[in-house]
């Protein structure tokens, strides 16, 4: 299927990812093990902040896709993260209940922290102030109540006007089968949505493939010259703030 550009207008709905594009969900982590190990002292609390919210933020990677892959189930994954974690400090969680109970743990530290961007409500405003509004939707890789629960905290629930999670779908982001049930949804063509999310390939090229306008949300700047090249093939915007969003869309 052939990309969608801007020039192929016009867009109707505008379909955001959540975590880290609308979410700040990165800082929300790294706020809530600090304050989890904090909490637990000893040689976890005194280890350099840097380096254990990295080995958090991979292991959050690879249990997380294992999830998403039907590889293990959403608790699972979480007892992994936890159990990977403690490990170097010879610590072990060996009943599912004891990485229940340290997961759960982090969890109300990390919920403590959750916020949006700072750019999420002012795109979201110019967007429904459009002539005719501009319809918004989340598709998000995750478990459906728990990305509900971050919408809700957030105020964000009452403007979007349809969630689709890949818990609910059966099939997880860049699969096009995501990006066209949010379309069904919707009640709108491909080519009349627009996606917009922080990962080049989950994100940005997974829609463009299905025939939406995909835009990737470079937040950090980083993207390399092979990344943008790819972008520019697949005639997928580069932005590196949501402030960035309505104009694309007219």
């Amino acid at each position: 299927m052939a990309a969608v550009t801007a020039a192929d207008r016009p867009i109707r709905v505008a379909l955001f990812d959540l975590d880290d594009t609308l979410f700040a969900h990165r800082r929300a982590v790294e706020l809530g093990l600090a304050a989890h190990r904090d909490a637990i002292g000893g040689a976890i609390a005194a280890a350099d902040r840097a380096t254990e919210s990295a080995r958090w933020h991979a292991l959050e990677e690879h249990h997380y896709h294992r999830y998403l892959g039907g590889e293990i189930d959403f608790l699972q994954q979480r007892r992994e993260r936890a159990r990977d974690f403690v490990a170097p400090y010879g610590v072990e969680l060996p009943a599912d209940s004891d990485a229940d109970a340290w997961f759960d743990t982090y969890l109300a530290e990390y919920e403590n922290g959750w916020t949006l961007h700072d750019d999420a409500l002012p795109c979201l405003d110019a967007l429904e102030a459009a002539d005719p509004p501009i319809r918004i939707g989340v598709i998000t890789n995750g478990d459906l109540a728990f990305q509900t629960a971050k919408l809700t905290a957030t105020g964000l629930l009452q403007r979007v006007e349809h969630t689709i999670a890949s818990g609910e779908v059966g099939a997880a982001k860049p699969d096009a089968a995501i990006f066209l049930r949010a379309c069904d949804v919707f009640g709108v063509s491909p080519a009349s949505a627009a996606y917009i999310g922080d990962r080049l390939h989950t994100d940005a090229l997974g829609a463009s493939g299905a025939g939406l306008l995909g835009i990737w949300l470079d937040r950090t700047g980083d993207a390399s010259a092979d990344q943008l090249a790819e972008a520019r093939a697949a005639r997928v915007p580069v932005i590196r703030t949501l402030a960035g969003v309505p104009a694309l869309l007219r």
